[in-house]
């Protein structure tokens, strides 16, 4: 149902991503349309293939090897034998050279997909604390919840640009330009970005904190690491120059700037979390939490 469900999501991303381009083309005229039409097919093409590949780059994660020793060998091993324990293929590993400490995963499917933590995390981290922060991601990477907010992130970064699209061409030197084109394109890019924050629901992280203690085998190490990294989190902003992809880390950055991206907070609380992975613990009967929203 889970993979089901992110289908679904994934789909409507892609058709409302093409559909926004079509509405700003239109207030351009015929050849608005057909620039719209190019311009969107080829989003979500990118978006598809390539969203993985764009979010690591942004962090500027480079792909930890198996045959590395230290820090990056022990997160390798770390990665090996928890994926092993949930029966999913081996993802790539990478380390992000940011000092806000953090973890994420991504890719369209278990067998193309990801896992990143950054340098900031590596340090603060102990090994139960790694375990059950890795664990998390193999969680959403195997519910498939990093297509949806790998696609997500890039289409969002897309709407940024859309709305000071808008803004340059409504202000622009052209006094024939139409006032209206400017706020319109700004609206639709801000209704855009609210339907995509709804689209990822806070519910996908109890239930990834859920399955990442199953995988780990205790909730523990996830809850400590949980508190390290909200802690430190609110202190250390972290360099990502797309904050629409907050939504697939661990814990909500801090970001600094006031712009359109920041309607992207896509995390329950801290303390709803912990709350939940207590029950996780002391469940004795096996029945899964209820997870809030």
């Amino acid at each position: 149902m889970s993979r089901f469900t992110n289908n679904v999501k994934t789909a409507l991303l892609m058709g409302g991503l093409m559909g926004l381009f079509l509405a700003v083309g239109s207030m351009y005229g015929q050849n608005g349309m057909i620039f719209a039409l190019i311009f969107g097919g080829l989003m979500n093409i990118i978006a598809w293939f390539f969203s993985d590949k764009i979010a690591i780059a942004t962090m500027q994660g480079r792909e930890v090897t198996p045959e590395e020793g230290g820090v990056a060998g022990a997160l390798y091993q770390v990665v090996d034998e928890l994926r092993q324990r949930a029966n999913m293929p081996m993802p790539r590993v990478y380390i992000c050279p940011h000092q806000a400490p953090n973890a994420f995963a991504t890719g369209r499917s278990p067998s193309k997909a990801a896992v990143a933590v950054t340098e900031g995390a590596l340090e603060i981290l102990s090994l139960e604390e790694l375990r059950g922060v890795m664990a998390h991601e193999l969680a959403h990477v195997k519910n498939r919840d990093t297509l949806t907010s790998a696609i997500a992130a890039t289409i969002a970064g897309v709407l940024a640009y859309i709305a000071q699209w808008g803004f340059l061409l409504g202000g622009g030197r052209d006094r024939e330009t139409n006032p209206l084109v400017m706020i319109g394109t700004f609206i639709l890019a801000a209704v855009g970005a609210a339907v995509i924050k709804a689209t990822i629901s806070r519910s996908r992280e109890y239930i990834a904190d859920h399955d990442g203690a199953e995988i780990a085998g205790s909730p523990r190490g996830l809850m400590s690491a949980l508190v390290k990294l909200e802690n430190y989190s609110q202190r250390i902003p972290l360099n990502n120059p797309n904050p629409a992809a907050n939504s697939m880390f661990i814990v909500e950055p801090l970001t600094g700037g006031s712009s359109i991206m920041n309607l992207f907070a896509s995390h329950p609380p801290t303390e709803k979390r912990l709350a939940a992975l207590r029950q996780v613990e002391a469940d004795l009967k096996g029945v899964a939490p209820q997870y809030m929203t």
